[in-house]
């Protein structure tokens, strides 16, 4: 069994708006700002496709957009302190790590990529220092197919035997669409039980 989860809402409170209020602060930018020159489909979103295919290359882009010099330090200071860990989902998730193999597909960009071991520590011992994915190391983004498929290749895994959760509702059909059991996230407690309703479901094994 193949079990892949989502960070951001997921594993880790998300707090964006606090993430942009201090972009905001570092960069003297408003919000409605931000969103038109970053974070939108040629920004954040082609980041988090892979469009970026490094870190320097997302830095770079990011700072011809913004027009403001953001450094690789802040970048990573405001991105983490926008991350609150979910210990009952991290719980969650190292059950279903005895129960088959577990991995990370979160929509980041590169520059999340290079530090995510520093962004969210608390998973490299659940994961391991080779199950820690961004969308932008497929080449795809979710809800793309495209990039569930990349997975799915990486892992030699049949749609059938795998397991996915995420918080957003377009996600969750972006993998279902190709045939794999997908949870919509709402609370920890939620998430446990259908990992097992998921592993109970599985074909036993002689």
């Amino acid at each position: 069994m193949l079990f892949i989860f989502d960070m951001d809402n997921v594993l880790y409170e998300y707090d964006w708006r606090h993430r942009m209020a201090a972009m905001t602060e570092l960069t003297g930018l408003d919000l409605s700002q931000l969103r038109e020159r970053w974070w939108n489909d040629e920004g954040e979103w082609a980041a988090e496709a892979g469009v970026y295919s490094t870190a320097d290359d997302y830095l770079s882009a990011l700072r011809s957009a913004l027009e403001v010099d953001v450094s690789e330090e802040d970048w990573v200071r405001v991105r983490a302190a926008a991350m609150t860990p979910w210990h009952d989902s991290l719980a969650a998730v190292k059950r279903a790590s005895e129960l088959g193999t577990i991995t990370l597909l979160t929509n980041n960009g590169a520059l999340t990529a290079k530090h995510l071991h520093a962004l969210a520590p608390e998973l490299v011992p659940l994961f391991g220092e080779d199950h820690l994915f961004t969308s932008s190391e497929y080449g795809a983004r979710k809800p793309d197919p495209i990039v569930f498929r990349r997975v799915l290749e990486r892992y030699g895994a049949a749609p059938s035997e795998t397991f996915f959760a995420d918080d957003m509702a377009q996600n969750i059909a972006g993998a279902e669409s190709i045939g794999i059991t997908a949870h919509l996230f709402s609370t920890p407690a939620s998430l446990a039980d259908a990992i097992e309703a998921f592993a109970a479901s599985q074909p036993r094994r002689a």
